[in-house]
């Protein structure tokens, strides 16, 4: 079997045709498709994504809130007077720093109940006898975060 050289320039048209390197990549149909494929994921992910940051935040404000509670209970037992400050925590050495609100970013921002009322018999003096989130904004349950 003997092969021009007219052949070889021309090829068959029942050849397949291969994409040269000048010609290879995507047509602008196909990048069209697959930035629709990817805005539609992104729809339906983002909102579960965005839920599920609001749950963990919620779960490290309650984690939070219930060792600070459990703190200034261990203060007023140990010291017999109940703190004045959630810094009378760190002074103290019962905790190393004051935990940042998961929704203000805040250490700042924590609020705190008084009262005048000591709560143990060997009470000498009343102070912090709980404490709640800065933020304003309600959980996904319904409830305002600063009743905590």
């Amino acid at each position: 079997m003997v092969i021009s050289r007219a052949h070889l320039k021309n090829p068959s048209p029942s050849r397949p045709r291969t994409r040269t390197a000048a010609g290879q990549g995507f047509t602008l149909l196909e990048l069209l498709i697959v930035v629709s494929i990817i805005m539609i994921l992104a729809t339906v992910i983002l909102p579960s994504y965005r839920q599920s940051i609001t749950r963990a935040r919620e779960a490290v404000l309650k984690d939070d809130l219930h060792n600070l509670r459990s703190l200034i209970d261990q203060y007023t037992v140990d010291k017999q007077k109940a703190p004045q400050s959630l810094d009378d925590l760190v002074t103290a050495g019962y905790i190393r720093e004051i935990p940042k609100d998961p929704f203000t970013n805040s250490s700042q921002s924590w609020k705190v109940d008084f009262d005048n009322a000591v709560t143990n018999p060997g009470q000498t003096e009343s102070g912090i006898i709980d404490v709640h989130s800065g933020a304003n904004g309600t959980s996904i349950d319904g409830t305002a975060y600063i009743s905590w």
